[in-house]
Parts: C-alpha cells; structure tokens; sequence
C-alpha cells in the first residue's frame, strides 16, 4: 500500500505540472495569436524562451527578497539603532536597538504611526526634516528624555545623550542611525573622578617633597646641587600637573565657580603676560607686536584670562624660531543678534606666531586634555625654563578653552597662511561699554 501512495502521488504531481505547462502554453498563445501567421510561428518558437526567461526573473525576485531580509536581519542586530520614516514622517522599521534607545513599547512591527507620537523628541523630527529638506546626510547631537506610560517606570528612566546620523532615501523617506553615548560618557565622568581622587591624594606628598628638597637645596654645595636643582624641577612638575589637574575638572564640572568679574583692560594685561615672559624671548630675539584698540575693557575673571595669555604666550615662544615676531591682533566687530535689533559687539583677539604651527591630523584635537600630536610641538628646550606657565603636561589649551567657555568665549586653532605657524582665535562676548567707542572694524 505504501508503495502504491507513492506511485499514485507522483502521478498526481507529474500531471499537475503537465497541467501547467499546458496552461503556459495556452496563456502564450493566447498573446501571439494577434500576430500575423508568419510572426504566431515564431512566436511560438519563441515560447521556451520566455519561460526560460519568466523563470530566471523569478529567480531574481527571491534572490532579492532573501538580500533584503538578510539585510534587514543584520541592522535588526546591529550595536547601533536605525529607524525609517516615510514622506510624512511615519516610522515605517526600526531595529532592536533603536526600540530600547527610544523606548519604543507602544510600536509594533508593520505597524505605521507618526513618529512624534512614539517618540517625544522634537531635535530628531527636527534632523529628519531638515535632511529631507537639503537631501543631505544630517548630524546631530542632544539629550534625549524618555517617556513611558507606566509613571513608577518614569521615575527610573534617565536621560540620555544621543548622537544620530541621517541621510535621505528615495520617495521622500529618511533613515537615521542613532548612537547611545550615555555609556561613553557615565565612563569619563568615572575616569575624572578617580583622576581628581588621586590628584587630591598627591597634593599632600608632593608638597612634603619639595619642602625635603628645599632644605636639601640650602646644604648642598656644586656641583652636588645641580641634582637637587633638578629633582625640584620634576616636584614643580608634578604639583603643576596635580593642580591643573584640578582645575581643568573643577571648571568642568561646574564652569561659573571661581569667577571673580570685574573690569579688564585687556592691552595692558596682554602687556603685562609678555613683560613676564619676556626673558624667555629674549633668548631667542624674539619680539612682540600689538596691533588693535588701545583701550579694550571685558569684564572677566583678572587672573583667569591672565592664565590664558600667559599660557597662549608662553606656547608660541617655545615653538618659534629664533629671530621671528609674535603678533597680537585684536578689533571688536559686531554681529547681527536674531532675538533683538541691536548688535552685540564681540571682541575678536587673533595670536600668531612663525613657528611649525599644527599638523592638520592635530588640529580637530589640539584643546583635549593629555593629547600629545606632533612632536615638534610637544616638548620644547625651554620647558623647564617656563615662568609660571603651564608646560609639558598636555592640559594647557584644555585649561584655556574651559576658561574661555566659563566667560561665554570661545576659541578656535588654525595655520597662519602667511607666517605657516600657530594661529589662535579667541573671542569674548563681554565687550564693555569703555571700549564701543572704538569704531567697529
């Protein structure tokens, strides 16, 4: 009986694809018999062609259909999350990850909604829209607050930094590529945390150190004195990391602490930082050139931007070449103010050297903290010989953009087109009424 199922059911198969073919046929036919004679005949010899053909296609058609999930596969567990909207905004697929980022519980797949209903964040409809308006690739970066229905689950959920990527697709759709930074972040603050632990657990020993070398200082006689001279060099060097250290998250942490303002006659105190800093130029027949308003007032922290000339300073002697100038430039110059009809002035002060100036793998880089680049602008001869500035340790420009940021400024690293060496920008925002009668260039 077994055997004889088997038989029948392939009978049966058999003349089912007979069946088939028979109908391919008559279908074929079918749209060749308006043709003439002539061209039926060929048309019919043309038959096992087409199904070749029709078969080949829907072999294609699978193909692409497997292509398709396996892609889809692969984002659904990718480490980052992606998303797809259409034309009008509604969220047509996400992937896993994306559904945990966004705290996607109400979204069903192949379920079509409005992404602003799911999703309460007006900076990434603000991406989307403004990737398919310029149909370029968009970046964007902010703090993401979650929502959820259950109000005990609300409590728990923290907020997130997000960093997305979009780019726009045909019909009017856009996907987005969505980047969890939160963790990356959670870990930095952990890392500063035990780099300010351990630098306030060095401030006491150091200082028990130098106070050992300052006494072995006044015993020692030459050339037995040269090695104590030395050793206070290094303790100098690692007090001054210590507290750098220190204040760079200090300031950090919190970017208005310390900030005693008051009126800054900016010239003089440029002045005042090469006067200090003058025997080291002088070394290197070095000389200074001032450029711009005479009387330019910001209100600031005094001994705050002092510290950014003389670091600012200090950098451009140690890395320029004996027998070139340091140039000073500043003008204060207005910008339109789109919440008001007034313009806010803003002061612009341009510091540029003759020396190697920045690698332009270096440039994006210069102002993070400990970041050491090209060698011929890291360590110097005159490091040692530094007069209060901060040196060698890699925190000098991250300390300098920080204080900048804590008076609302700002600052920027460029190569001067002309000299080829180091160019910084700084601009400050506080200009006082002392200096607007200086006429805006």
């Amino acid at each position: 009986m077994l055997l004889l199922g088997f038989f029948l059911g392939l009978a049966v198969g058999i003349g089912f694809w007979v069946w088939q073919q028979v109908q391919l046929n008559r279908y074929l036919g079918r749209l060749l018999r308006p043709l003439t004679s002539h061209s039926y005949k060929m048309g019919l010899l043309l038959i096992p062609g087409l199904r070749q053909e029709i078969a080949m296609v829907k072999q294609q058609r699978q193909d692409l259909q497997q292509s398709l999930q396996t892609y889809q596969d692969l984002l659904d567990f990718a480490p980052v999350g992606y998303l797809q909207v259409d034309e009008e905004n509604q969220l047509l697929w996400c992937n896993r990850q994306a559904q945990e980022i966004l705290y996607l519980q109400r979204w069903q797949p192949k379920q079509v909604r409005l992404l602003l209903e799911l999703v309460r964040s007006y900076e990434l409809d603000h991406l989307i829209e403004q990737t398919r308006d310029l149909q370029k690739p968009q970046t964007g970066e902010w703090i993401f607050h979650p929502s959820c229905d259950d109000a005990a689950e609300m409590a728990t959920i923290k907020p997130l930094a997000l960093r997305a990527s979009s780019l726009p697709l045909p019909n009017g759709q856009v996907g987005v590529f969505l980047e969890n930074r939160q963790p990356l972040l959670d870990i930095n603050q952990v890392r500063d945390r035990s780099f300010s632990d351990l630098a306030h657990e060095l401030r006491t020993p150091l200082t028990s150190i130098r106070l050992v070398v300052e006494t072995l200082q006044n015993r020692l006689e030459p050339p037995l004195n040269r090695w104590v001279n030395r050793l206070m060099q290094e303790v100098d060097r690692l007090i001054n990391l210590v507290q750098s250290w220190l204040d760079l998250t200090q300031m950090e942490a919190n970017p208005n602490i310390q900030l005693q303002a008051k009126a800054v006659e900016l010239r003089s105190l440029i002045t005042s930082v090469w006067e200090t800093l003058e025997p080291l130029a002088q070394r290197q027949h070095l000389s200074f050139s001032y450029s711009g308003p005479e009387n330019i007032w910001i209100k600031a922290d005094k001994a705050r931007i002092y510290q950014v000339f003389l670091n600012l300073l200090d950098n451009s002697i140690k890395y320029s070449p004996p027998d070139t100038s340091i140039h000073v430039q500043a003008k204060i110059r207005s910008t339109d103010n789109h919440e008001s009809d007034a313009a806010s002035p803003i002061l612009e002060i341009n510091l540029i050297d003759s020396g190697v100036g920045f690698s332009e793998a270096d440039l994006p880089h210069v102002f993070e903290r400990f970041y050491r680049g090209d060698k011929a602008r890291t360590h110097s001869p005159q490091d040692s010989n530094s007069i209060g500035a901060i040196v060698g340790n890699g925190l000098g420009l991250a300390i300098v953009e920080q204080i900048l940021i804590a008076h609302g400024g700002s600052i920027k690293a460029m190569n001067h087109p002309k000299t080829g060496g180091a160019w910084m920008q700084l601009q400050f925002p506080e200009v006082m009424a002392n200096s607007l009668s200086q006429d805006y260039s």
